[in-house]
Parts: structure tokens; sequence; C-alpha cells
């Protein structure tokens, strides 16, 4: 990786491009000369066999978004008003809405300084009488502490819910992430390392959720036992929603699925490039790169560093921008918004959530980056002192 001034590409490098790399096209034309473009088509089955064998979870079920396979693990939870779930307030809003939109309170944990995941050490002191789930959030696809957290929910008798939307393809002591907690969920969002630009997945671990699980993911009916001939007509039984994506979303996401070694490969060249390249101008400029424990595996989703301060941070995405370098932060702490203290939370709670909120930044990281691409970024970066 060169260190000096690289040559500007040609256009504007943003923080992600979502473009296709396999089948993609061809089997989305497939779906539409089929003439079945609602839920649970053909391509859809494919999807949930291939992330049933390749992840490893008894059942997938594919949803509209990770938000709505979130909600679906509310509903699956029989949430109710004064219910407790624990969640990380380093996350984004669609984790904690789901449980907020069934009435249940969150409690916010703080993270680790390290990996930036929940920090496991603090559940013993958070978990309740009401707490009815722990949820995790695997930030850039580095597992959590599993074997500590699963430990605190035994001991609870809680399930663990995994938001696997960075985790796809990452490992926690060589077990996929998506199968460690009773249910997981995933994002095809267009900014993930397998997307169709909207969509998700729910992961049962637990093989008895899944006939509830469709039951809800079919608006409260049991229309998939009708179809596969278990009733001789459906109706409903139970609450629910519309959570089926279409056939074109499933047959786009078909083909990333199918190239995902590829994909896999490309990401991980950029972020080893990034590491060799910015790794000594990191150090010397105080400046944190990501930290993956041996015990983890990442799926290279995102590339993150950690800035001195709120002030250089925001000066380094500045600096950037000026070089048509897009380098977005991140999450804003939920203990301190303003829905937070609605349910009691307040700035202060989280410390090393809100000093890592003013702290870090992304670097654009997307499958078809180029390697001038990925050399310009890095010169770019090093062009800052802090």
């Amino acid at each position: 990786m060169a260190k000096t001034a690289a040559s500007k590409p040609s256009v504007a490098i943003p923080f992600n491009r979502c473009l296709p790399i396999g089948n993609e096209l061809e089997y989305v034309q497939q779906a539409m000369s089929s003439g079945v473009l609602s839920g649970d088509g053909p391509f859809t089955k494919k999807c949930h066999q291939w992330l049933e064998r390749e992840i490893g979870a008894p059942g997938a079920l594919l949803t509209t978004s990770c938000t709505h396979a979130l909600e679906m693990t509310a509903l699956l939870l029989d949430l109710k008003p004064g219910d407790e779930v624990i969640i990380p307030s380093f996350t984004f809003v669609s984790t904690v809405n789901a449980y907020v939109l069934r009435g249940a309170k969150p409690l916010f944990a703080d993270i680790r300084p390290d990996t930036l995941n929940i920090d496991e050490k603090q559940l013993p002191s958070l978990i309740t009488p009401r707490t009815k789930a722990i949820v995790v959030v695997h930030y850039a696809g580095v597992g959590c502490e599993m074997d500590s957290i699963l430990e605190s929910a035994k001991r609870a008798g809680v399930p663990v819910i995994e938001d696997n939307a960075h985790g796809l393809f990452g490992r926690y002591k060589g077990h996929y992430l998506g199968t460690f907690g009773a249910m997981a969920t995933q994002s095809f969002h267009e900014t993930k390392n397998v997307a169709c630009g909207e969509g998700g997945a729910l992961l049962l671990n637990d093989a008895r959720l899944m006939e509830r699980a469709e039951i809800i993911r079919e608006k409260g009916t049991d229309r998939s036992r009708f179809f596969r001939g278990l009733v001789d007509k459906y109706g409903w039984v139970d609450v629910g929603s519309s959570y089926l994506p279409s056939e074109l979303l499933a047959a786009f996401l078909l083909g990333q699925l199918e190239a995902s070694a590829k994909i896999q490969s490309r990401r991980k060249a950029v972020c080893d490039a990034y590491s060799a390249g910015l790794a000594d101008w990191a150090q010397q400029n105080g400046i944190r790169l990501p930290y993956v424990p041996a015990h983890c595996e990442q799926p290279f989703h995102m590339f993150y560093m950690l800035l001195p301060d709120l002030e250089r941070r925001q000066k380094f995405i500045a600096h950037m921008k000026s070089r048509y370098i897009t380098a977005p932060f991140h999450y804003l702490p939920l203990n301190a918004s303003p829905m937070g203290a609605k349910f009691g939370a307040k700035l202060g709670d989280c410390p090393v959530t809100e000093k890592i909120s003013d702290e870090l930044v992304r670097l654009p990281l997307f499958n078809s980056m180029t390697d001038d691409e990925a050399e310009f970024v890095v010169a770019s970066a090093r062009e800052f002192r802090c």
C-alpha cells in the first residue's frame, strides 16, 4: 500500500456502493418472467435453504428488513408493558424500537472499550425479575463474549437475541454469529456485505419457534401451513404483520449469497490494505484501528477508526470530504437521546458509549472498491495530522 499521495479517482468515493457481482440480474429477470413476484416464491425458499445450510441455523425466514426481523423477535417473546429488555446503548434505533413497540422498557448497557460490544460484566447488575431478554449486537461483525452472556442469561432464565446485522460470516470461537441466541436477525441493507437494497432475515435456533414465526410473518395467519397442505383453509390465528419481501429482492439476494466468497475476499483485501497502510500513521497520531480478539473472526463488514476526540474526528471527516471521500461517524448513544430519557436513561449512564460515539469514524468499504480507490483513501487519510 502506497504511503504517499495516490492519484485521485475520476469520481468521488462514496461510503458504500451496491452493485451486482454474480447472477443477481439474471435471477431478477427469471423472477420477473415467472410472474411470481410476491413473497415466499422459489427464490425466497432458495435463500432460506442457503442460510440454513451455510450458517447452520435450524430455521431461516427472509424479511423485508432487519428491523422487521427484530420486530418478529419481540412478538415471539410475547412482550407486554412493564417487561424489560437489556440492550447496548451503542446500536441503531431499530434494535430498541422493536421492543419499545411492544411496550417493553429498554435497559441500556454500556459497551466494552476494545470491541465496542455490550459489556458482558454489566449484565448481572442489569437483570431484574422483569427482564425478558438480553439483546446483543455484534458491532462491526466482531463477536460479543457469548460464553459469558449465555451463562448470565441461563442463570436468569431469559433468552438471548442476536442483532447480527453486521455479522454475517463472522465467527466466535469457530461458530458462526447468529447461531448462539434463541433467535438472531440479519440485515441485507445495501450497506451490508451481502445486500438486496432493503431486506433481512430471522434465524431461529430453537426449532419450536418456527411454526409461530411463520404465522407472525404471514399477517397472523396459518397461510404457510395451508400451502404445505397441512390445513384445508387458513385464517387469523395469532398476532402478526406482513414481513415477506418480494421475489425480486429474494432473486437479487440469492445472487449475492452465491457470490459471497468473492464478496468476502474483496472486502478482506480492502480491510487488509487499510490496516497495512494506516498502522504507523495511526500510532503516530494517537488513532486506534479496529480490534479483533484472537477467538473471533471478523466478516470485514466495517473499517472504523477512533480519533482522540470529537473535534479532531469532525476535522478528519471534513478533511476526507475535501478529497471527495465520504467517511461518516456512526451511532449516537441511545441512553442520551430524547427517547432514552422517556425510559429514565440519561447522559452519563454509559460513559464508554458516549466517548466512543464522539471518536468513531468509518472509512469507505464496498464490494466493488478498486485498489486505486483504496490507495487514495489511505493516502488521503495519511495527509491528516491530529
